[in-house]
């Protein structure tokens, strides 16, 4: 039994007992032309493949979200085209749902929750109409000139959970959002969810060092709003990209397309607390709510719960009991295990090996203090997972599997800890096992870098660079300083053929590598991803020297050696590239192995006679 994550179409026929009743010939005939005619070459273009026909509808499964969507909107523009002039009872109309889910592929055929869910919002589809679920809704991002209007968490017959639906609207301005879309009736503006960013809290405490306290504070309220289904909530990485910046208030609602902005500061000083919070209109700067706390450290989960009741008060958004439960739930009683937890989150946001190990040490101290510290297990198999994966430290999958199960055990709804035990399990080959978890963490948390990045990886290990891409490509959406999948993206557009994606990845991906060697000179990541980038765009000399820059931090890294492996075979630099992997593959992992099989960057070195004795060290 083969599963696999993608994205699927289910198209229905509106009316169709009545088209045949009427005039079965004809309808026959009509439905047969559209689909060789039309229906066909759509799907073709956008890479699809039509799994079955039903006769008044199709199963359709692509390794793309973005071209399953843009797929079902041009589909529809064109069935709307064709029906100009027909009369209302003779037109041929569709209903479409979208899904990004697991199924499990048996010979041409695929069935499963996925399947089940594509096909029950297609039922609840307006004719002509396309709905999609929340996963499709966060992967798609920004990338398509198409209105989405959320119809919040939707019960869909024969589904165990709760499914949060979006419709696309095909017609009029195009937005990202119908909250950008104006002018319109102010009964249905009163309907959309506000949208709200929460800028990084100032630190007012005098001592750089207690960064990490006001910045612990503010992810903490940005997660306690994202729980509410009435908000849109601007993810974490988005919001910190304004941190220590002099912003304008209606440029960054303009910028994030929001309507609300919360700022604030934080002062800690011995057993004392203070919180400022202030919720602002981008539209007109204007203040609607404004508050201090000053509070003993123990009250710092009061003051958060406080901040995030206010909050929804203001915009008057209903709080269902569940989402209240969840904004009261206290993550630890210990605030000395909080603040660890926090310092630790600090250092795991730097992404090197040294403040890795260092967020490490933070949250095994978090878990001294309080053995029932769910989020400090979770971070722990972080670290021990980016370590492995991209320091290749001896860490044992095993333990970074107990210690994700640990973390579960204490919060099932722990988005992080899913991702951490998805890729424990991607590593031990574990692949079904692996993706049900990223699917489970991208559901908790579809603003996850973590879950996307993991899968992502997952998948092109597996050799299915479609769906590698589209993580990728969220992934770096998701965290706007993201470098890491920009650059690994450029080599799987190569394989593609999508030759202008590859050059825009790597103009990008450059430009935030530069940034996080500047922050970090210690760490040869965004050195040697950085260099592949320059590669792709032919400059040459700058990718020389930014290999050397790498192998000059770290000549003992096998992930360095890979990647300057990776740069030297695309210069033609072909005997140093194979000294480099013949050196780095005693050490390996079967990742590294695996990816050395199906990585482009390696396509020079296939026909060498060299290649030989890689592929007996790969075994």
């Amino acid at each position: 039994m083969e599963r696999r994550l993608t994205a699927i179409l289910a198209a229905d026929v509106v009316g169709y007992s009545r088209l045949m009743g009427a005039n079965e010939t004809g309808t026959l005939a009509a439905l047969k032309a559209l689909q060789t005619d039309f229906i066909d070459g759509k799907i073709a273009e956008h890479q699809g493949r039509t799994v079955k026909l039903t006769g008044d509808g199709m199963l359709v499964e692509f390794p793309s979200v973005v071209n399953a969507v843009a797929c079902a909107a041009e589909l529809q523009r064109g069935m709307r085209d064709r029906n100009a002039g027909v009369p209302q009872d003779r037109r041929i109309e569709f209903r479409i749902g979208v899904n990004l889910g697991d199924v499990i592929v048996e010979g041409k055929d695929i069935f499963g929750d996925g399947v089940n869910v594509a096909a029950r919002l297609e039922s609840i589809a307006k004719p002509g109409g396309i709905t999609i679920s929340g996963s499709v809704r966060d992967h798609v991002g920004n990338r398509l000139d198409l209105a989405f209007e959320d119809m919040g968490e939707q019960t869909l017959k024969n589904i165990d959970r709760p499914v949060r639906v979006y419709s696309i609207a095909l017609g009029g301005p195009t937005a990202r959002d119908t909250k950008d879309i104006a002018p319109a009736p102010q009964e249905q503006l009163d309907k959309e969810r506000p949208s709200i960013a929460v800028l990084p809290f100032n630190n007012m405490s005098g001592d750089p060092e207690q960064e990490y306290f006001s910045d612990g504070i503010t992810e903490d309220i940005i997660t306690d709003l994202s729980k509410v289904s009435g908000l849109f909530v601007i993810a974490r990485n988005t919001a910190f990209t304004y941190k220590g910046k002099p912003v304008k208030v209606q440029q960054v609602g303009q910028e994030l397309g929001v309507t609300f902005i919360l700022e604030g500061s934080v002062r800690k000083a011995g057993a004392r607390v203070r919180v400022t919070g202030q919720l602002i209109s981008s539209k007109d700067g204007g203040h609607l709510w404004a508050d201090r706390y000053d509070r003993d450290l123990t009250d710092i989960f009061a003051i958060q719960d406080e901040i995030a009741h206010a909050i929804v008060e203001q915009l008057k958004v209903k709080l269902l009991p569940q989402e209240r439960k969840s904004i009261g739930q206290i993550p630890t009683d210990n605030v000395e295990a909080y603040t660890y937890y926090l310092r630790g989150r600090q250092f795991l946001h730097r992404h090197s090996k040294s403040y890795y190990q260092l967020a490490r040490r933070m949250f095994a101290k978090a878990v001294e203090l309080d053995p029932l510290y769910a989020r400090a297990y979770a971070g722990i198999a972080d670290c021990d997972s980016f370590l492995f994966l991209h320091y290749n430290e001896d860490v044992a999958i095993d333990s970074i599997l107990a210690t994700s199960a640990k973390a579960l055990a204490l919060e099932n709804g722990l988005a992080e800890a899913h991702a951490s035990r998805g890729l424990a399990l991607s590593l031990g080959e574990r692949y079904e096992e692996a993706m049900a978890e990223f699917e489970q963490a991208i559901a908790l948390d579809p603003s996850s870098f973590e879950a996307h990045y993991f899968c992502a990886r997952a998948c092109f290990a597996q050799g299915k660079l479609e769906r590698a891409a589209t993580l990728f490509e969220r992934a770096a959406d998701i965290k706007p300083d993201d470098y890491q999948s920009l650059c690994l993206l450029i080599h799987i557009y190569r394989s593609l053929n999508r030759d202008e994606e590859k050059k825009a990845a790597a103009r990008k991906g450059i430009e935030r590598a530069e940034s996080e060697l500047t922050l970090h000179p210690e760490n040869p990541r965004p050195a040697y991803l950085g260099a592949a980038a320059l590669v792709a765009l032919g400059e040459t000399d700058r990718a020389r020297e930014w290999s050397s820059r790498a192998l000059a931090i770290d000549p003992n890294d096998v992930l360095t050696q890979y990647n300057v492996a990776c740069v030297y075979s695309l210069l033609g630099d072909i005997e140093p590239a194979f000294d480099l992997l013949e050196r780095l593959l005693p050490h390996a992992n079967h990742e590294t192995k695996a990816w050395i099989k199906h990585d482009s960057d390696f396509d020079p070195l296939r026909n060498h006679p060299r290649y030989q004795k890689v592929l007996e060290l790969i075994g």
